[in-house]
């Protein structure tokens, strides 16, 4: 039986780098994509005719379940998106809370959102905003303080809570659901499940890093063939 050795020249070589490169882009640049929509859902471009927003927090008519750090948690989100939110606001918001019920913003808390307002399974939270002349002239956002999971009554955690604010606020900025699972704005109760916020603010980099690992032992594998082969 007769053996044949494959020779790969210095030209073939650097096809198989520049092959690998390409693979690498196609795998990188969707992720990317994303990030830089043009196009992004919104309810409204531009919702409020003023500022700043008044926010009325109810922390007086408040359910059983109710913890106090939910306060906290909705001031985090509000400075979240005056501070810039998700990028997709083409202005930038300024809020004022306030002790009134006539404000701009009211939020209050359910105790069930699915058993005490009809929402569906895995929402947490509900916007409804009223419209006039295509400008919002108030918003209403219910917030649940838990769910049942297993029969068992779960109260949301703080960083649950946190995101459920951001993305029920996102809707009271003019922003509708996104298609972006990595987006605050993404329809889903994948949000409330988080435990990590460092891992969700920073999980499309980790990918890209997760990626790049990847690239990187490819590249040595392939860089130890070629030599054996030489």
């Amino acid at each position: 039986m007769s053996t044949r050795k494959v020779y790969i020249t210095q030209t073939g070589r650097s096809e198989i780098r520049c092959l690998f490169l390409m693979l690498l882009l196609a795998l990188i640049l969707p992720i990317t994509s994303v990030a830089s929509e043009s196009e992004y859902p919104r309810i409204l471009d531009h919702p409020w005719d003023h500022s700043p927003i008044t926010v009325y927090i109810d922390n007086k008519s408040v359910p059983p379940h109710y913890s106090p750090t939910y306060y906290t948690q909705v001031q985090k989100a509000l400075n979240y998106w005056e501070e810039g939110g998700n990028r997709k606001l083409e202005y930038t918001p300024v809020f004022e809370i306030v002790d009134s019920e006539k404000a701009d913003i009211r939020i209050r808390w359910i105790e069930n959102l699915q058993k005490d307002q009809g929402a569906p399974n895995g929402v947490a939270g509900d916007t409804i905003p009223f419209v006039v002349n295509g400008r919002f002239v108030r918003v209403d956002i219910a917030f649940g303080v838990g769910t049942y999971q297993w029969g068992e009554w779960v109260p949301y955690s703080d960083t649950a809570m946190l995101a459920i604010a951001e993305h029920e606020l996102g809707h009271a900025l003019g922003l509708d659901h996104s298609s972006d699972k990595q987006d605050i704005m993404y329809p889903t109760n994948e949000q409330i499940n988080n435990t990590n916020p460092i891992l969700s603010k920073y999980s499309s980099l980790l990918l890209i890093a997760a990626y790049a690992f990847l690239a990187i032992i490819v590249f040595i594998s392939v860089n130890w063939l070629l030599s054996r082969k030489k």
